[in-house]
């Protein structure tokens, strides 16, 4: 039945009223406003009200709205308040496994033995560790929409898992060992870590910018910057993207040498990212395999 045949209190526009005057109450009560939420609540009138096409594309992007509501609403609760931060036995064990013949973790021995060409690269790598994937999923869009689900779909899923780790096993970054040693310190500011070096190249805070609004740095385990890349190759593999597939990859290795390199993640972390992306997806992927779900996901793909 088109929209306008329906009573007002059932179309998709007084949905779309109802989802975001409860987001303005959440976000009003419980997490407190900033110009991202205004961004985000403009973004969606305006591509509502400016074309068919704009809905659809709205529509489509629910998925990462979603994804962005669940992790924003994380602040409410930072994990050390539920679970003891690991920070020593972490640190403890990455050496132990993967500790070079001098004593020092691979972290350790980066931020001492460093090189400009390096340090401009790993920013470039860390700088687009979202803009990449986001970028495959808007051509997925124009492409395949069925795809593009199936992806965006997989993308939450792994973050979701990974916020579940989170609170499970709330854990320091390298940099965190560095700067204070071993002991929990609350209001312990977010770094740039080793990324500073590349703010520095550039003559610009642009890392120190963008982590002077990190929430929550004890979520170290595991690494999500090392996970999209997993998800990124995963799709472009399956969907056979030919040559496109070879800069993946090449950014799946960057990304996981820049999360090393910078101080920001320990091998571990790189490691249980990578297997929280596999894991997630090839569940998400034998769930779409059932009848009901893929017809249910080709009605949505109808829809945007």
């Amino acid at each position: 039945m088109p929209e306008s045949s329906r009573p007002w209190w059932r179309t998709e526009s007084a949905m779309l009223l109802f989802l975001l005057a409860a987001y303005c109450l959440w976000v009003g009560f419980a997490v407190g406003f900033r110009g991202d939420h205004y961004f985000l609540i403009l973004l969606s009138l305006v591509c509502w009200t400016m074309s068919p096409a704009t809905r659809r594309f709205i529509k489509a992007l629910g998925v990462f709205i979603l994804y962005w509501v669940i992790y924003d609403s994380m602040r409410i609760c930072p994990n050390y308040e539920v679970n003891d931060v690991h920070i020593g036995d972490l640190y403890q064990l990455e050496k132990t496994l993967f500790g070079l013949p001098s004593g020092l973790t691979p972290n350790e021995y980066f931020g001492i033995h460093h090189n400009p060409v390096a340090d401009f690269l790993a920013g470039v790598f860390y700088l687009n560790w979202v803009p990449v994937p986001l970028a495959f999923a808007i051509y997925l869009y124009f492409r395949d929409k069925v795809y593009y689900l199936r992806f965006a779909w997989a993308f939450v899923a792994t973050n979701i898992v990974g916020f579940v780790v989170y609170y499970l096993y709330p854990a320091a970054p390298p940099w965190f060992v560095s700067d204070y040693g071993f002991e929990f310190l609350r209001d312990t500011p977010a770094s740039p870590a080793g990324l500073l070096r590349f703010d520095d190249l550039i003559g610009f805070p642009l890392f120190g910018s963008i982590y002077s609004k990190n929430a929550n740095i004890f979520a170290a385990m595991p690494s999500l910057h090392s996970a999209y890349p997993v998800i990124l190759l995963y799709y472009g593999l399956k969907r056979r993207s030919g040559p496109v597939n070879w800069l993946f990859l090449v950014f799946l290795l960057g990304v996981w040498f820049t999360a090393v390199y910078s101080n920001h993640h320990y091998i571990l972390d790189v490691g249980a990212g990578a297997l929280c992306a596999l894991v997630s997806v090839v569940v998400f992927e034998w769930l779409f395999r059932q009848k009901r779900v893929k017809r249910s996901f080709e009605a949505m793909a109808a829809g945007i």
